[in-house]
């Protein structure tokens, strides 16, 4: 039993890990990772706690957090106008509901044990339902319905296995159905890595096999150390709290090599700020590079053709994730329009061209574009409706100003750039902004598409 748990744990923990990594600032990615986070919590606790009656409430809370957790995540996979709504009713008054509960839960409250988990109950078969009910919105984004299957069907099984755990069902050793849970999460966790791959435009596999096997080879190197300790003198609670410790240790430091990097670089090399950007843009890079179609080496006219091949929505989407990493080369490594022709007949007279290369091209195509824009009034800054579209685009993602973020302040801007922040607080509503970017990523991949009629020629 505990080789199952331990394998458990290690899956849960990488593939949480593994979407925070991704991006700690989507909240599904976020919320997702939270919830693989905190079933791999509740694995630990069941397997070093399970014999101790004192600790009964702190495990009924570790078991219902994922539930809740992932209660979120149905959520916000809602359709957008609904998701809005729902998640504010999830952040607002089903998380602090289940935080007052949880307190007297963990002290060993019986009734507020059982009071969390039928509130995780309902919160999970709740949001799990409405998911399905609008399905559409998953079919819509996942290539012809097959990731939206495989994660409905995650999402079933995970509801009723949590449900048996929760409603203290004794189908199974607890420990063991705790331990299959894992199953169904991994299902979920892939479905949600595939639907932010799709949707940011890049290559999932790759990168992933690549994560799993770095981490797993780490995880066994270390972790399996303890191990055969345990094999030596028996499973003493000791050696499996340090098995469970090196694994979760040996895992954290390959999936967050990145983050951890910077922020000891920053340390490191406080006084030298151009190299530590130099360093991050690198690492970002190589971290990137995984993800991009085609990463097998279909580069010049075959990745060209494939582009081109394409149609206009599509293309509009994949111009919107580029505009949305202008200021970060790494990140604009992963995008399929580093392959645009107008990028190769720049480079062409280079001998060698690498990834940060095209990427810095299509930055200066993308800064084009906008320029394109621009009214040709003479004037810097106009609120005028002919001036929308390029104040969209060109205060948001060149000048880096963010109307709407309370942790986003700048100091440096010049006397045009806070005219434009003051009007975007004042005039224009965060929906409105978000529907004028868009057009305005239509038109700029419409000058984009434009270099493939000279592939014909």
């Amino acid at each position: 039993m505990l080789w199952v748990s331990a394998v458990s744990f290690g899956v849960a923990w990488w593939l949480g890990l593994y979407l925070v990594a991704r991006d700690a600032g989507k909240p599904v990615l976020r919320r997702a990772g939270a919830g693989l986070l905190a079933y791999a919590a509740a694995v630990l606790g069941g397997q070093l706690l399970g014999g101790d009656d004192r600790f009964d409430g702190l495990r009924a809370v570790l078991v219902c957090v994922p539930a809740i957790v992932w209660s979120g995540v149905f959520v916000r996979l809602l359709p957008e106008e609904l998701a809005d709504r729902a998640d504010r009713w999830w952040r607002f008054g089903l998380l602090p509901a289940c935080a007052v509960v949880a307190v007297p839960a963990v002290v060993g409250i019986d009734a507020a044990a059982y009071a969390l988990c039928a509130l995780a109950v309902l919160a999970l078969f709740g949001s799990l339902l409405a998911m399905i009910r609008h399905r559409s919105v998953l079919l819509a984004g996942s290539r012809g319905g097959t990731v939206a299957g495989l994660f409905t069907v995650g999402a079933l099984m995970f509801g009723l296995s949590a449900t048996l755990i929760l409603i203290g069902l004794d189908v199974l050793p607890a420990n063991l159905l705790l331990s299959a849970v894992a199953i169904d999460l991994v299902f979920l966790g892939l479905g949600i890595a595939v639907l932010d791959a799709f949707e940011e435009g890049e290559a999932l596999r790759a990168d992933m096999v690549r994560s799993l096997l770095v981490s797993a080879g780490t995880a066994v190197v270390f972790g399996g150390q303890a191990g055969v300790a345990i094999v030596l003198v028996g499973e003493r609670t000791a050696l499996q709290a340090l098995l469970f410790g090196t694994t979760a240790a040996a895992i954290a430091l390959q999936v967050l090599y990145v983050p951890l990097q910077g922020a000891i670089d920053r340390i490191a090399f406080a006084s030298a700020p151009r190299l530590r950007e130099a360093r991050d843009e690198l690492r970002t890079a190589a971290e990137a590079l995984p993800r991009k179609r085609g990463a097998d080496g279909l580069t010049g006219p075959e990745a060209a053709t494939g582009l081109a091949a394409l149609d206009e929505a599509e293309f509009a989407r994949l111009t919107r994730r580029a505009l949305s990493h202008y200021a970060d080369l790494g990140k604009l490594v992963s995008s399929p329009l580093i392959d645009l022709p107008a990028i190769d007949a720049r480079l062409a007279d280079r001998e060698t061209i690498g990834p940060l290369d095209r990427a810095a091209e299509l930055k200066t195509l993308l800064t084009e574009s906008i320029a394109a824009l621009k009214p040709r009034t003479g004037a810097e800054f106009g609120t005028s409706e002919e001036w929308r579209h390029y104040n969209a685009v060109y205060f948001y993602y060149v000048v880096g100003i963010r109307p709407y973020s309370v942790r986003t302040k700048r100091t440096d801007l010049d006397p045009v750039s806070r005219k434009a922040l003051s009007w975007f607080v004042d005039q224009v509503p965060e929906r409105t902004l978000h529907n004028w970017q868009n057009s305005a990523a239509r038109m700029i991949a419409a000058q984009l598409r434009s270099g493939f009629g000279s592939m014909s020629k």
